[in-house]
């Protein structure tokens, strides 16, 4: 009877405790950047949806584990959306490798599968594998063709949601008219803002002013000179309160000829009026790029890489929304930036040279066979693009200027997606939506243990080597201790 009792119990404490996590979901997230932890910015779309949403998830089955992590975690991710949601999220998870029908289904929706190398019975053999997912919302749909492992999962999933939900976007206004990057250009840049935005081109010569319903204007990349006219509009947009992204070059370099030379299209001196000062130098780094260079050894000709400083490397970034979760930023041909106004404007330096850096006054030859030293460096933290907030005129504005015009135009070095993310994190701080930035970078970061320093790299090692038999070892020694006293007290008169 009393076992019975016992059986009850215990079953009944295990319903109570199934019954209490589909409502009180927990996870005790140890990662070094919250990866299982979801954002405010979720919570609050999450909180105020108002119609249902249904997610319907294509992955395969019996993958690699490295590759089957990712529809665990997923699965994970959406039981925590369905409960956060007060039961407006709702997911089905199907194998389109069981069935062709579903396999056709998820297909026709534009997921694809890709090729993954799988060991079976001491053989290799490639297998179709499904990762993506469609998201539903009345009859409006998202898709996410394909789930990258590691990637940012929590971004995908909810800018598609806040995408279907959202009813009236703001607009970004995208400065023409002087050789701007257009959205063709800025494609992935485009991409990744018309989630939240309309991204407008405004031809700065032919309108009278920049609309009062954009609050977020970018310039980037204009390759002609700037009029009077077309300065005083932009003054006149932040002047009531607008925000500019502004990316320009006031250098450039040839490498065909090996030639950089300074660039003068009035954006100087006018950034210089209100006390920005862009100079007409290359910052150089230790930090750097590298360049394809063509060299001869007797009748062969063969390709090189050659690091080349003017191409900065940035993988360390002040502490700000905007950079957080940024791994690496790749400059070409930029110049320092720094501050000589009044404290009516505020300077906060956002990306920056490493310890090891410099600068060279153009015009310039580069040697691109030249021997860098230390002695080349004598700089540290040089200021190449940064934030400036305050009063431009009636209304407390805000502006970004970052100094290398390409940095986001797909095709140049704008193909690294972190460089992307820059300009699309400036302009979501710039709109004052800046729930989503954090998520845009949020994945699990790739930290191999050949990057790190030896020291550190030799005790990681020793460490995963010995502790596991340091735990065994102590929990033995606990154990015979145990069995010890155990022995002790029996062989007392006392012992019953």
């Amino acid at each position: 009877m009393k076992n019975s009792v016992s059986v009850l119990l215990i079953a009944g404490i295990v319903i109570l405790v199934n019954v209490l996590s589909k409502q009180l979901f927990f996870r005790w997230d140890l990662t070094e950047g919250k990866q299982y932890t979801l954002s405010n910015a979720t919570k609050d779309i999450l909180r105020n949806l108002e119609s249902p949403v249904t997610v319907k998830a294509y992955f395969s089955r019996d993958l690699p584990a490295n590759i089957d992590k990712t529809r665990r975690d997923f699965q994970d991710m959406l039981i925590e959306y369905a409960n956060l949601s007060r039961g407006y999220v709702d997911y089905e998870f199907v194998n389109p490798n069981e069935d062709p029908a579903v396999e056709q289904e998820a297909m026709q929706n534009g997921i694809s599968p890709v090729m993954i190398n799988v060991r079976e019975k001491d053989q290799s053999k490639q297998q179709k594998a499904y990762l993506g997912a469609i998201i539903k919302m009345g009859e409006q749909q998202e898709v996410i063709p394909f789930m990258q492992p590691g990637g940012a999962m929590e971004y995908s999933l909810t800018t598609s949601i806040k995408k279907l939900s959202v009813l009236d976007k703001p607009s970004i206004a995208l400065i023409q008219g002087h050789g701007e990057a257009g959205l063709q250009e800025l494609s992935q840049a485009a991409q990744q803002l018309s989630i939240l935005y309309n991204v407008e081109p405004v031809d700065l010569n032919t309108v009278p002013t920049i609309e009062p319903r954009f609050r977020t204007a970018a310039l980037v990349r204009p390759m002609d000179t700037l009029r009077a006219d077309a300065l005083v509009k932009l003054d006149e947009f932040l002047g009531r309160g607008g925000h500019l992204f502004l990316a320009f070059d006031r250098v450039q370099g040839d490498l065909s000829n090996a030639q950089g030379s300074a660039m003068d299209i009035g954006l100087a001196a006018w950034l210089a009026d209100k006390g920005i000062v862009v100079d007409d130098s290359f910052v150089t780094d230790a930090s750097c790029g590298s360049v394809t260079v063509q060299q001869r050894s007797g009748f062969l000709t063969f390709n090189n890489q050659v690091s080349f400083p003017y191409l900065p490397l940035v993988n360390q970034f002040s502490e700000h929304p905007i950079t957080e979760g940024l791994e690496q930023v790749i400059l070409e041909f930029a110049s320092p930036v720094s501050f000589l106004g009044d404290s009516t404007l505020h300077f906060t330096p956002l990306v920056s040279s490493s310890e090891k850096s410099g600068t060279v006054k153009a015009p310039t030859y580069f040697d691109i066979q030249k021997q860098w030293t230390d002695a080349d460096f004598p700089q540290q933290h040089v200021a190449m693009g940064a934030i400036i907030e305050g009063s431009f005129g009636q209304v407390p504005g805000k502006m970004i200027v970052v100094t290398d015009g390409n940095f986001p135009v797909s095709g140049q070095r704008g193909q690294n997606p972190d460089n992307v993310s820059l300009m699309v994190n400036s302009i979501d701080w710039l709109s004052d939506d800046t729930g989503l930035i954090e998520l845009r970078t949020k994945g699990v970061t790739s930290r191999p243990i050949d990057d790190l320093e030896d020291g550190k790299r030799s005790f990681l090692k020793y460490l995963n080597f010995l502790l596991p038999i340091a735990l065994i070892l102590i929990y033995g020694f606990f154990r015979s201790q145990k069995s010890k006293n155990v022995r002790l007290r029996r062989m007392q008169e006392s012992w019953v």
